[in-house]
């Protein structure tokens, strides 16, 4: 099982707005951040939650600006995050 992120790779969250139970916090939807560490592998707990099988996946610890998660803030925020509500963020710091 390979991970698609290491840290100090800069990630975006997935705007997505699933029906059910999601892991991926409201306030972190579309934010840019940076992935700090890797926190293992998990089953994903959205397909848990619905019943489904779920293979293992890589979960993060990913550090956002609380301004840009809250909109106020001189401090950082981290989320731990399943690779599903990731994509690479193309954006220079």
């Amino acid at each position: 099982m390979t991970d698609r992120y290491a840290p100090g790779d800069r990630v975006r969250t997935r705007i997505a707005d699933p029906p059910g139970h999601t892991r991926l916090p409201r306030y972190a939807r579309g934010a840019r951040g940076e992935v700090v560490s890797t926190a293992g592998h998990h089953p994903l707990a959205d397909e848990r939650a619905r019943g489904l099988a779920s293979d293992p996946r890589a979960v993060y610890h990913v550090r956002f600006a609380a301004s840009d998660l809250f909109g106020a803030g001189d401090h950082a925020v981290v989320v731990e995050l399943w690779e599903d509500y990731l994509e690479p963020d193309g954006s220079t710091p």
